[in-house]
């Protein structure tokens, strides 16, 4: 498995400061709550010690994304977020400005939001209940041999929301990216509870 946390694409990226705090509130609180489960965070026995998941928001001029390596706070502040404004996903290239370098997951993020302008909000969490339970959930799964943070992650995360069916909303698992899940949704609190379902439904199973 590759190294968590290492941002693959090109990324022009413009220091600004951050947008207000209303702004971020979803992203902040869902991010508190799976942080608490464990879902999102850093553990130095886990992916070579970096920090994971990551969360982001559809925005008017693009998407609002946590930064990367910020898993590891319990709480986030506006900070701790960025603005991504552009994204080329054949050319592997993102543009984005704020206060901190957007998560090395942008592109499969800027791939839902490109797919289905219904989908407003994002979650991805490393779960290993859910990851190694997906085929027993019945979750679409990407292909082993794609790696994390790649334009194949992200045309692998296109394929399986339209061969799965899904509109708006739904839970991919990662084949390829060691515990990772997408959870998504029209609205924040429909994406969270589609991923605490699953992640309750996993531990059952388990």
């Amino acid at each position: 498995m590759d190294k968590e946390g290492v941002i693959k694409f090109e990324l022009l990226y413009t220091p600004a400061p951050p947008l207000p705090g209303d702004r971020s509130r979803a992203i902040r609180h869902w991010h508190q709550r799976c942080h608490a489960l464990g879902l999102i965070g850093r553990d130095k026995a886990r992916y070579g010690g970096y920090a994971y998941g990551n969360i982001s928001q559809r925005h008017e001029e693009g998407f609002l994304i946590s930064g990367t390596q910020t898993g590891g706070k319990p709480m986030l502040a506006p900070e701790d977020i960025c603005l991504v404004t552009a994204w080329d996903i054949d050319h592997n290239q993102v543009r984005a400005r704020g206060p901190v370098r957007p998560s090395s997951e942008s592109l499969s993020h800027a791939m839902l939001y490109q797919l289905d302008p219904a989908i407003g909000f994002v979650i991805h969490v490393h779960d290993p209940s859910i990851w190694l339970h997906a085929h027993d959930l019945g979750l679409p799964t990407t292909l082993a041999e794609i790696a994390y943070g790649t334009p194949a992650m992200a045309d692998a995360v296109e394929q399986c929301y339209r061969q799965a069916g899904l509109n708006g909303s739904g839970v991919i698992a990662m084949g390829g990216h060691e515990d990772g899940i997408l959870a998504f949704g029209v609205e924040p609190d429909q994406a969270g509870e589609l991923l605490l379902d699953c992640h309750h439904r996993a531990q059952a199973v388990a």
